[in-house]
């Protein structure tokens, strides 16, 4: 059943936010980088609002413009008001209904998946859940732009580090990363013996990780590098295990990466915490044990079914 929505109307209203957010940023005369911020954020939106109109050559100047504002140290957060204790007798006196409207994203999601397909159900969940949370607290419809504009330069560029990381691994599969990984790897490792092969593939999915920040990076790299040529090829394991634990494993090295801005800068962001690695610190024991659990049920199957 088509509804005539599509992933693009979407994109549509993230750069109308983006665009949002970079006005106000740019008629804040107080903010510590006023220019630098407020372009930061348009290219942004430009890119995702219209970049399927955009010529490829000018959206890869604009993620490279975007990129030395970054660098130049262009982009930063002002400094705002602490939140006092009117905030937290606020949510005091909402108390559950809060819940309401952050529940109502997933329930959304998964019924108009039915109908709609996943992805855009899941954009019709959040536009959902933002009309309920506006009745709820009975704030403006400004609201959305000025609390969600403040949590993006809280967050700042690292917002965009998991899509760009994802991308790079991309690049690498195609030139040919995977095959010099493969060579690095036979001449330095016994990858003869079969657990050997899954120790390097499992470690090497979560290193990668940690170093690229994304698993779906990683995997490509990997995959070709290691886990085709040594466990596949070599020894006849069972692809479908053997990629399925493999993900698992860069999981871990999510676990345990700044990298992976999405999961361990925002909840530090979120949560406000004085320690920008206090989640990972909190991740790491249970990254390690998961890791040692992948190897040893990829070991145990992967070359028996």
């Amino acid at each position: 059943m088509s509804s005539g929505l599509s992933l693009e109307h979407f994109f549509w209203l993230i750069g109308v936010f983006l665009a949002a957010v970079a006005v106000r940023i740019g008629l804040n005369p107080a903010h510590p980088r006023r220019w630098g911020s407020a372009a930061f954020w348009l290219l942004l939106a430009s890119t995702i609002g219209a970049g399927k109109i955009l010529p490829h050559e000018l959206a890869g100047w604009m993620a490279l413009a975007m990129g030395a504002l970054v660098a130049t140290k262009q982009v930063a957060a002002p400094d705002f008001p602490a939140r006092g204790a009117g905030r937290e007798i606020r949510a005091a006196q909402l108390g559950n209904r809060l819940l309401g409207p952050i529940l109502l994203v997933p329930v959304t999601a998964i019924a108009g998946s039915f109908v709609v397909g996943s992805q855009v159900a899941l954009g019709l969940g959040c536009l959902a859940g933002l009309a309920a949370a506006l009745w709820v607290t009975k704030d403006t419809p400004v609201a959305p732009v000025t609390e969600g504009g403040r949590l993006l330069e809280l967050l700042g560029w690292a917002l965009i580090l998991p899509q760009a990381l994802a991308g790079l691994g991309g690049i690498f599969a195609q030139a040919g990363v995977g095959e010099e990984v493969a060579k690095i790897v036979a001449a330095s490792l016994p990858v003869q013996f079969p657990l050997v092969a899954v120790v390097a593939y499992c470690a090497g999915m979560a290193l990668f990780t940690i170093l690229m920040g994304n698993a779906f990076a990683a995997f490509p790299i990997m995959t070709l590098g290691i886990g085709l040529p040594f466990i596949v090829t070599a020894h006849g394991g069972n692809p479908a295990i053997m990629a399925t634990l493999g993900m698992l494993s860069g999981y871990c090295g999510t676990l345990l990466t700044p990298m992976a801005a999405n999961f361990n800068l925002v909840p530090v962001r979120l949560l406000e915490l004085k320690d920008d690695f206090a989640v990972i610190k909190a991740q790491a024991p249970f990254a390690a044990a998961i890791w040692i659990f992948n190897v040893v049920v990829m070991y145990a199957c992967v070359y028996r079914f």
